[in-house]
């Protein structure tokens, strides 16, 4: 099957085609092509610097955010341009989810954070609201935790707990893709423990997208991998080949720490 053939299978979510993005003059990626496998977990692995956030951020163009920002080349989300001068980009967030590095609750109650995006979007039956916030808070994994004291501020929950908190708020507008860009690298074992299993039960229903730093994060979660360096997409894979049969000599020295 040539490369062009798996990109149009209807398996995947996304589909990224020769993307070249400018901070100003800088090249910061270079004609990266990656498949995003429907209802998979994919993880970018590879060195501070090495693109993979960038790439991320095109997704739902967070970059749009950083003024000399120029992107080329192809990105489609279920064969929509995600570049298109029509699209709506405030749609296109609501469908590409985002969960950042560190948890980021608003000062408001837990129910308020989670029934933010409802509110934006226009929402305004309170029983549709409740029970979104219910299912969300359900579906990260923190409901039980949370129930007797949803109206008390997230502030006050642990960082864990914020963590989950912002994964319900980003699914309660019911996104197709959540992306997340280092979920866990703020927090100890036992809350990056309960967020890997999160983001394992997620993808039922999602088509999810992690940066990590954590080789064994990305071994743990992740159904396919890819490795960047130096703006450069080396390898894609399915996670099992890229740790133990990795086709590039640069895949294999990152993964055995002869660099990185």
């Amino acid at each position: 099957m040539t490369q062009r053939e798996l990109l149009n299978d209807g398996k995947h979510a996304i589909e990224i085609r020769n993307l070249n993005v400018y901070y100003g003059e800088k090249l910061a990626v270079k004609h990266i092509t990656i498949p995003i496998a429907r209802h998979k977990i994919t993880a970018f692995i590879g060195p501070s610097g090495c693109g993979k956030s960038t790439v991320l951020r095109s997704l739902n163009r967070m970059n749009d955010l950083i003024p000399g920002t120029r992107v080329e080349g192809e990105l489609t989300l279920d064969g929509e341009n995600v570049y298109a001068s029509t699209l709506d980009v405030v749609e296109l967030r609501r469908r590409v989810g985002m969960v950042f590095q560190k948890p980021n609750p608003f000062p408001k109650t837990i129910f308020e954070n989670v029934a933010y995006g409802l509110r934006v979007g226009g929402v305004r039956d309170n029983t549709y609201i409740s029970q979104q916030v219910e299912k969300s808070l359900k579906g990260a994994a923190l409901f039980d935790e949370v129930k007797d004291r949803i109206h008390d501020s997230a502030l006050g929950l642990s960082g864990g707990q914020q963590q989950r908190l912002c994964i319900a708020r980003a699914l309660a507008i019911e996104p197709e893709v959540l992306l997340m860009d280092e979920p866990a690298s703020a927090l100890d074992p036992i809350a990056t423990q309960k967020i890997e299993e999160l983001i394992h039960d997620l993808k039922r229903n999602f088509t999810i997208i992690i940066v990590t730093h954590s080789m064994q994060q990305a071994a743990r979660v992740s159904d396919r991998t890819a490795f960047f360096y130096m703006g450069k997409l080396i390898e894609v894979d399915a996670t099992e080949t890229i740790f133990t049969r990795p086709a590039q000599k640069q895949t294999e020295d990152y993964i055995t720490g002869r660099f990185g």
